[in-house]
């Protein structure tokens, strides 16, 4: 079943690769540059899965992101996953802290990225192979 899930990153790279990966699983990617713009979409989309990167543009950081999602009734049941280069244990710590459901290092591998699909989403529409776009 399609799913749409959430990427909040500034890298226009980052957001590329990871919208190839969610396509060949079969799922929507929703994407924003910045933690406002975030925000708003996870308050108008509900989406089935948040990615988010931990340093972002603007006022609204991942950790503050995180803090408000996980803070939200009607958006807390969404699982929050951060994808971050920006991976010392201390980072770690404080996204646990704030409520996130996982934490990939990046580069993620694609099957790292699977792995966190199929935890948070179910069994991807093909299991069998994954085909790189």
């Amino acid at each position: 079943m399609k799913k749409r899930i959430l990427y909040v990153e500034d890298n226009p790279n980052n957001m590329l690769l990871v919208k190839r990966i969610l396509r060949a699983e079969g799922h929507e990617m929703l994407e924003a540059a910045d933690g406002e713009s975030g925000w708003d979409m996870a308050l108008r989309e509900h989406p089935d899965l948040i990615l988010v990167d931990l340093r972002l543009p603007g006022e609204i950081d991942g950790f503050e992101l995180i803090r408000r999602i996980k803070a939200n009734p009607e958006l807390s049941w969404i699982p929050l996953v951060v994808l971050t280069a920006y991976g010392s244990l201390e980072a770690e710590k404080e996204a646990e802290a704030a409520g996130c459901d996982g934490f990939l290092h990046k580069p993620a591998p694609i099957q790292q990225i699977q792995a966190v699909l199929r935890q948070f989403l179910g069994a991807p529409r093909d299991a069998g192979t994954y085909h790189y776009v």
